[in-house]
């Protein structure tokens, strides 16, 4: 695993969102309509949202974000490894920053949402190593056959 350094980012430099750009993109790509919950850079701007940027040196590793859905309950959204370097150990990195990050603020539980089809199989896969269990829908989604639902107890 590379030397990551993560950073509170408040998405002003182009290379974070270009991340943020090619994640929405592939999103809408490997989603049915309707079943799009990634953010843009304007949905990440919410208060309620902390973003968190991986990087070695000057390259930017990978991203990921958590919502405050209430005093004990996060969400994780927008986590994206950069292409040049998956497979290298970033999105576990990326989520065990999260993870602590979440702790660290008090919460007591952390969900999150994602696909069902083969396009999100490494990303249900890395969920389910780190503990993660599935749970049904949180925070006002919606059950749908496209979503998976995963919750992990701090």
């Amino acid at each position: 695993m590379p030397a990551i350094r993560f950073e509170r980012d408040d998405l002003s430099r182009g290379v974070v969102l270009e991340l943020v750009d090619l994640h929405m993109r592939e999103a809408v790509e490997n989603s049915p309509w309707g079943s799009v919950f990634a953010l843009d850079p304007i949905g990440l701007r919410d208060p309620a949202i902390t973003v968190w940027t991986a990087w070695e040196g000057d390259a930017l590793l990978g991203m990921g974000a958590l919502k405050r859905l209430d005093a004990g309950h996060g969400e994780l959204k927008s986590m994206r490894v950069a292409p040049a370097h998956l497979r290298r150990g970033v999105g576990a990195a990326v989520l065990a920053h999260l993870v602590s990050e979440g702790r660290a603020a008090g919460y007591r539980r952390l969900s999150l949402e994602t696909g069902s089809n083969d396009a999100f199989a490494a990303a249900r896969a890395m969920y389910a190593r780190a503990g993660f269990v599935p749970c049904g829908p949180f925070a006002g989604y919606t059950d749908t056959a496209f979503s998976r639902y995963f919750t992990l107890d701090l």
